[in-house]
């Protein structure tokens, strides 16, 4: 059947993992297994939540994405916002960086490190590493905890993909360049395959040049880094469905600058340039893990799952002020993670449940250097607190059973404890060396309910409440870091987590020529942890504090659909509308009011056609992309002049052209037109414009056995 590149929810990708090329970029399968919206395999259609999967061959050889942000910003609901051009940070439904929840084979991602606002994070996951994502919508803290409040992504690795049982050994050979960004990717890999172990290894080697934005603006000075990443993967059948799985993961990203902050900056309607002559970010993270999975274990357990790992995660700022003098600041954390889930059929539906433990061991410094290079003071900390740890522990039950023949409710529970134990501190009004430490309770529940609406079950309803909430983290309590422009924010203590109820209603539905999704959703946000200015100036930036000031709201509608004219040609694409405001403070010692949310997304639509004829081996595609002007600001995005221009970013409209040709069965092309008109435009709140026209050619070479 024929590809549906935006609609994931219904189709997403169903090509194997690195075992062949294929003449048709992924398939359309309503039969579609997703597992991260209830942590077993389930059908997508069916489930009532809003789900995006997306597959490797699309990401690969239809986008043909540089990083992992870019994979989510052609889907409903979601912008991707850039502070640079190796920092990419997906707001989901109006939420962001430590809102939103990121899991690699169901391992958190997320540490206790993890910043208010925008982070660079997802962008030290290879996507070349990636057999799938999936996305879920709106909080599923029942089920993953803390953070789960705008969505959950979940990468799906190569080391779970369905390697032929037998293929011996396979070699592939992937290449991306791109003129824009002057950029190229290699990517060699290995393949092995006996029917009792496959093996898989990659090594991902990166450039990244200076990126030339639209007409107007051109070359952006320092915006280009390097990468290089590795993944291997051994997995082992061990018969009676039971396979053991062990997996590494290594991303090293070096010299990723925000030029925003800097003199490098480059002015666009109306925005400032920072005065700092250098502000760089290197990036590593490695992933180790082991993962045991069996089914049809016993007659009353039909699935087990359990997972060890251990994520080391370190980031190095450089920053070089104007009059010359520097300082170097970084963070290592180490999460050692456990997580163990079984599933059981009952009497009344089927029960999931499960318990997870992580804790997060922290290392944090900060150096400044005279004009001269020459160490002026070892700071008490970095950018959060030093020897620090943080604890968490959870259970959660979740039960899903049908009520006749056209209807399932699935109730959720989960019990989390977390405990932030800071051990150096710097305080910001004495500048000693304090400790905090706190410990919070919480108790989550969920109930979603989906009904067919015709005897085939081709039109489907769903309805859900859930609950999600965020415990504050150590960059909550300890953070003493720049934040936004001319802001840094100082620790604090006594701050209580976040809470969010999450309404939703919506239908799927599949015809013979049109088929999509419609989600109308309402979150409620109380005690919000809002940034606050104190009044203090702190070297040269006005202070923020922090405090569970917020109440709010965000609303919106996400629409997705895709009419076929014919077998071999169709038309798709989604809409969204998204709006919200929470309490905060716009000064120092005035009243809390009610303003938008930061950088709030504009209505945004995708509209495009695709052309493929059947027995043909190469196919053809229009995108058009079209955003509105957000002139809905916040004190601070109004004040945030690096990136936002005065009165709001401004609305475009940008064409990309694609195709593909399976030239041989060993060889395949992908080529896009990107910004073919070479718009000259940003996404809102980002410290960078998007590429001007750009020219992306990908080759796939996998010699045949």
């Amino acid at each position: 059947m024929l590809v549906c590149l935006v609609c994931g929810m219904l189709g997403g990708t169903a090509v194997a993992g690195a075992e062949s090329l294929t003449a048709t970029p992924d398939a359309y399968d309503l039969e579609e297994i997703v597992v991260t919206a209830t942590r077993r395999g389930e059908n997508a259609f069916a489930m009532p939540y809003t789900v995006n999967v997306q597959g490797m061959a699309e990401l690969q050889q239809v986008r043909q994405i540089r990083t992992i942000p870019d994979a989510m910003r052609e889907l409903p609901g979601v912008m991707v916002q850039k502070t640079g051009h190796g920092q990419g940070s997906p707001y989901i439904r109006g939420f962001t960086g430590l809102r939103t929840l990121f899991l690699i084979d169901g391992i958190r991602l997320n540490n206790s490190t993890f910043r208010e606002g925008p982070n660079q994070y997802w962008n030290t996951i290879d996507p070349y590493s990636v057999w799938r994502l999936e996305l879920l919508k709106g909080p599923s803290s029942v089920l993953y905890g803390s953070d789960a409040i705008g969505g959950t992504v979940n990468a799906i690795s190569r080391a779970h993909s369905n390697l032929a049982a037998n293929s011996g050994l396979q070699n592939r050979l992937i290449l991306r360049g791109a003129s824009a960004e002057r950029s190229l990717v290699v990517r060699p890999e290995v393949d092995y395959a006996n029917g009792v172990i496959s093996i898989h290894a990659g090594l991902s080697l990166k450039t990244f040049g200076d990126l030339r934005a639209g007409s107007g603006t051109g070359n952006q000075p320092k915006t280009g880094y390097e990468e290089q990443d590795a993944d291997l993967s051994i997995r082992l059948d061990l018969g009676d469905k039971r396979t053991l799985i062990a997996a590494f993961q290594h991303v090293d990203q070096d010299d990723a600058w925000r030029v925003h902050k800097t003199v490098f900056g480059q002015r666009w309607r109306g925005t400032t340039t920072g005065s700092e002559l250098r502000r760089s970010f290197d990036q590593q993270r490695t992933l180790v893990y082991l993962q045991y999975q069996a089914s049809d274990v016993a007659t009353w357990l039909s699935e087990l799952a359990l997972s060890a790992s251990y994520h080391m995660q370190n980031e190095e700022r450089l920053r070089v002020r104007e009059s010359g003098r520097f300082d170097r600041q970084g963070t290592d954390v180490g999460t050692f993670g456990l997580w163990g889930q079984v599933s059981m059929p009952g009497s009344v539906g089927l029960w999931t449940a499960g318990a997870e433990f992580y804790r997060d061991d922290v290392d944090s410094f900060r150096k400044d250097y005279d004009v001269d290079g020459k160490l002026t003071v070892i700071a008490i900390q970095g950018p959060v607190a030093d020897d620090a740890s943080y604890t968490t522990v959870a259970t959660y039950l979740q039960n899903k059973v049908p009520l006749g023949d056209r209807a399932d409710l699935q109730t959720g529970i989960r019990y989390t404890w977390s405990e932030a134990d800071a051990k150096t501190v710097q305080d910001p009004q004495s500048g000693n060396a304090i400790s905090i430490k706190d410990n919070w309770g919480k108790l989550t529940a969920s109930i979603r309910y989906s009904r067919k609406l015709d005897g085939e079950g081709k039109t489907r309803v769903f309805a859900g409440v859930s609950q999600g909430f965020r415990a504050p983290n150590l960059s909550d309590l300890t953070r003493f870091d720049s934040a936004r422009s001319n802001e840094i924010e100082t620790p604090v203590s006594g701050l209580e987590h976040e809470n969010f109820i999450t309404y939703e209603v919506g239908t799927k539905f599949i015809r013979t020529r049109f088929d999509g999704q419609l989600s109308l959703f309402y979150t409620s946000i109380d005690k919000l942890i809002i940034r606050t200015p104190t009044g203090r100036i702190i070297d040269g930036e006005n202070e923020i504090t922090k405090r569970n000031a917020g109440s709010g709201f965000v609303k919106g509608i996400e629409f997705q659909g895709r009419y076929h004219f014919s077998n071999a040609w169709y038309l798709f694409g989604n809409l969204t509308w998204i709006d919200g405001e929470v309490d905060t403070f716009s000064k120092a010692g005035r009243p809390h009011v009610a303003e938008p949310l930061d950088r709030l997304m504009p209505v945004r639509l995708y509209l495009g056609s695709r052309w493929q004829p059947l027995q043909r081996n190469f196919w053809l595609e229009g995108l058009l992309s079209v955003a509105d002007q957000q002139s809905k600001l916040s004190t601070r995005d109004a004040a945030d002049t690096d990136r936002i221009p005065p009165g709001g970013t401004p609305g475009y409209a940008m064409l990309t052209l694609r195709s593909g040709w399976k030239v041989s069965d060993s060889l395949q092309l992908s080529l896009s037109l990107e910004n073919v008109f070479d718009k000259n435009y940003r996404i809102h709140g980002s410290g960078l414009n998007e590429p001007g026209r750009n020219l992306v050619l990908s080759l796939f070479w996998q010699p045949q056995q």
